[in-house]
């Protein structure tokens, strides 16, 4: 099992939108896949789940077993260790893990638990490798591949998930807010990969421990292209200061290379285009774009459009393998 999360701190760039394409073709190229939602706002569990199934997971009460709030709520009382829940098989090589509103609740209890692991307390240890052994054990010996999705923010819940991940796909814009976010995010990964392998020889022999590797795999320019509102001398301008940017704050290189154009970046896996006039038609089929058919309304210039987005997604697809294999 590989765990891939997509992560910038700077949202509203297309992220979950990535992680459900990107789950979906893997799973069209017959590689088993789990999607798992750690973002609280559970938007990626929307997209994969018909209103009906919704209302069935995310019942009255406090008592959703169905979703990771469900899986993490004995921790939160106090009374036990996490709760597997079956896989939510969407395909045959594609489960996922729903996320949950109440998943929020769960911040207070890890930022609590990360000092604590100083003091070698097994219940905090337990709590901050929560997700790393409920994605061990929902993957099983059936899934290769494991994407996460989460907020846009640097809070203990993100923190938890980053410990449980082998790779990091940083998904942005071309624009001053997600150079920004570099920024932030490479130093937030850094300081969390040294503190957990200072607390990993703290923990007890028999836990099952996440590497905590967080090994930057690359970034995602989303959007790329027609912006209606801004020029495109404006898009350039951010776009060509990614290369230098991701060098120096995410691969912490002190002379980053400069001129590197994104195109010819080796970190750049892929410039995504907003396919505007397909993600209504998604939306409303409740299917990925590269799987509109014209009784869908993809007809015409849509039906070129399909075809090409499918092919930009395959084509990111098999270079984020390379990057994580």
């Amino acid at each position: 099992m590989t765990t891939v999360t997509f992560f910038n701190n700077k949202g509203g760039v297309g992220k979950t939108s990535l992680v459900y394409h990107l789950s979906w073709m893997l799973s069209d190229l017959e590689i088993p896949v789990l999607a798992v939602d750690l973002d609280p706002q559970a938007n990626l569990t929307a997209m994969f789940l018909e209103e009906d199934r919704l209302e069935e997971i995310w019942p009255d009460g406090p008592d959703h077993p169905a979703t990771v709030y469900g899986a993490i709520r004995p921790i939160l009382r106090g009374i036990g260790d996490i709760h597997v829940p079956p896989v939510e098989f969407v395909a045959p090589n594609l489960g996922l893990l729903p996320g949950d509103l109440g998943l929020s609740s769960f911040e207070d209890k890890l930022s609590d638990a990360w000092p604590r692991c100083h003091n070698k307390d097994e219940a905090a240890f337990r709590t901050l490798t929560a997700f790393h052994r409920l994605m061990e054990a929902m993957s099983g010996d059936w899934a290769q591949v494991v994407l996460v999705d989460v907020g846009p923010n640097l809070g203990a819940i993100n923190r938890a998930a980053l410990i449980a991940t082998d790779h990091v796909v940083m998904p942005l814009a071309a624009d001053l807010f997600s150079l920004q976010g570099l920024r932030n995010l490479g130093p937030a990964l850094a300081a969390w990969r040294g503190a957990w392998q200072e607390l990993r020889p703290k923990a007890p022999k028999e836990l099952p421990l996440p590497k905590g590797s967080m090994t930057p795999a690359g970034y995602v320019v989303m959007q790329h292209g027609t912006r209606d509102s801004r020029p495109v001398k404006a898009y350039q301008k951010w776009v060509d200061r990614v290369p230098e940017v991701y060098s120096e704050f995410v691969l912490e290189n002190e002379e980053p290379p400069t001129g590197t154009k994104v195109e010819n970046d080796p970190n750049c896996l892929s410039l995504l285009k907003h396919y505007r006039s397909l993600m209504p038609l998604a939306m409303e089929a409740h299917k990925p774009m590269f799987h509109l058919r014209p009784a869908d309304g993809a007809i015409g210039a849509h039906g070129a459009a399909v075809q090409d987005c499918g092919r930009d997604f395959e084509k990111l697809a098999y270079k984020i393998l390379a990057k994580v294999f």
